[in-house]
C-alpha cells in the first residue's frame, strides 16, 4: 500500500508543476496535498513544526509572487491596472486557448488592446504588453524555483 500513497504524493508533485502551465490546476494545493498524504497516510510522527511553518512562509511566497511580478513590470513598463488585470486574466484563459503557448499570447494581446483603447501610442502598448510577458515569465519563474525548493525540502525532512 505505500507503494501506492509514494506515487499519489509524485503525481500530486508533478501535478504542481503542470499547474505552471495550466493554472487552472492549483499548484500549490497539489503540493499540500502531498505533504498531507505522506503525514497522514505514510508516517506516524510528525514531519515537524519547522517544516510545515516554512511551507505556510513559502505557499504565500508562491501565491504572491506572480502578482508582484506582473504588477512590478507592467507598472515598469508604463501598463494601466486594466492592462494589469487583463495580462492576470489572459494567463487563465490562454490557457485553454492554445495551451501552452496561449499563456504568452494571449496576455500580450490583451494588454496591446486594453492599453490601445486607452488611447495610448502604439509603442506603448506594446512596451506595457511586453512589461506584462516578462513579468510573467519572471514569475513563472520564481514558482518553479519556489516550488522546487518545497519539494526538495519534503524529501530531506521525510
Amino acid at each position: 500500500m505505500d507503494i501506492v500513497w509514494w506515487i499519489l504524493i509524485i503525481v500530486m508533485f508533478v501535478l504542481a508543476f503542470v499547474g505552471i502551465i495550466f493554472p487552472i490546476i492549483p499548484s500549490v494545493l497539489v503540493i499540500w496535498i502531498g505533504f498531507l498524504i505522506y503525514q497522514f497516510a505514510l508516517t506516524a510522527e510528525n514531519i515537524g513544526w519547522i517544516f510545515w511553518v516554512a511551507m505556510a512562509v513559502l505557499t504565500l511566497l508562491l501565491i504572491f509572487s506572480d502578482i508582484i511580478a506582473n504588477s512590478y513590470f507592467v507598472k515598469k513598463f508604463g501598463g494601466s491596472k486594466a492592462g494589469e488585470r487583463l495580462a492576470a486574466l489572459g494567463v487563465i484563459v490562454g490557457s485553454f486557448i492554445i495551451p501552452p503557448f496561449g499563456i504568452i499570447i494571449v496576455p500580450f494581446i490583451l494588454v496591446v488592446i486594453t492599453e490601445m483603447i486607452q488611447k495610448k501610442t502604439t509603442q506603448d502598448a506594446l512596451r506595457a504588453a511586453l512589461g506584462s510577458l516578462i513579468g510573467f515569465l519572471s514569475g513563472t519563474f520564481a514558482k518553479i524555483v519556489i516550488q522546487l525548493i518545497m519539494i526538495i525540502w519534503f524529501f530531506i525532512v521525510k
